[in-house]
């Protein structure tokens, strides 16, 4: 079984935020597998589902993002889930618009919620996938915050399925693979 957790902030004030890509490529995943993240258990929306022939659960959490942790330890502990069997994704400043960076280990940056998760869990060795937002305009914690732009539009779009094809390959060929074909830009249609 694998956990896959994808990082955002609830309520409506936050839907399609720079912040909310993780809840983005989770409902993607969810859309694919024919689900809906009617649950709600470990501080989190979710659907235990399969994907590639694995039984997977697909969360969005719904503390605030700085909580994020809250939810991974809480869903780990109960399914007795190994640091190598789940992952975050999450949105990068350091990246730009769109592009995929896998991680199997590395620090959370100035991620908070990525943050959260390594101080709750108490290491940084799990896999992350991070999606490009691009560099903060002004104050970083406004611009996390803020709407993508129309131009940006068509590649966070893209960056969103290439994230799911990234995430589907992770549970069915691992993340060196993955990281090997998924790091760098979507390709264009």
């Amino acid at each position: 079984m694998k956990l896959i957790f994808g990082l955002g902030n609830p309520g409506a004030q936050y839907v399609d935020t720079r912040h909310n890509l993780g809840f983005k490529v989770v409902d993607e995943l969810a859309k694919r597998c024919g689900v809906s993240l009617a649950g709600e258990k470990f501080h989190a929306r979710l659907a235990a589902t399969e994907l590639q022939g694995e039984r997977v659960v697909l969360l969005r959490p719904t503390t605030f993002m700085n909580r994020s942790g809250d939810s991974v330890v809480a869903a780990g502990r109960f399914y007795k889930i190994g640091l190598e069997d789940f992952i975050v994704i999450a949105d990068d400043l350091a990246l730009p618009v769109g592009r995929l960076r896998m991680r199997m280990k590395g620090s959370a940056g100035s991620h908070n919620g990525l943050q959260d998760v390594v101080d709750r869990l108490g290491t940084d060795q799990w896999s992350r996938l991070r999606i490009g937002i691009g560099a903060a305009v002004g104050d970083p914690a406004q611009y996390v915050l803020s709407r993508f732009c129309r131009d940006e539009m068509p590649v966070v779009n893209r960056a969103v399925l290439y994230a799911a094809d990234a995430i589907e390959s992770w549970v069915h060929r691992g993340a060196e693979a993955t990281m090997s074909r998924f790091n760098g830009d979507p390709p264009e249609d």
